[in-house]
């Protein structure tokens, strides 16, 4: 039975606006972890596969790059319009690293 717990409305109601940045980091990580997505914030960054990768290789990354597309749009998505503008050419880990020099 698949789990259709989402809590992903914690972050509906903490949008960052930023000054709430701590909470918000704290709510982001409750829900990619409750998604099992939260690996794509341990800051190990994949490269791009070789001509050669085998097709194991192919599927993990293209499943660590949507798990990480995936993130990015959850952090997106839980932002005040004008941080989105400026984080919306940026990954998960790159917004991170970019809101801690902005607000921590």
């Amino acid at each position: 039975m698949a789990n259709s717990l989402s809590l992903r409305s914690i972050l509906d109601a903490n949008k960052l606006t930023g000054p709430n940045f701590i909470n918000w980091f704290h709510n982001i990580k409750i829900v990619l972890k409750q998604e099992k997505k939260a690996y794509v914030l341990d800051g190990l960054v994949l490269e791009e596969l070789s001509d050669d990768a085998t097709n194991e290789e192919n599927e993990a990354y293209r499943a660590y790059m949507d798990d990480l597309d995936q993130a990015t749009c959850v952090m997106l998505a839980s932002m005040a319009l004008n941080l989105q503008k400026q984080h919306e050419a940026m990954n998960a880990l790159d917004i991170i690293l970019n809101l801690t020099k902005m607000f921590n």
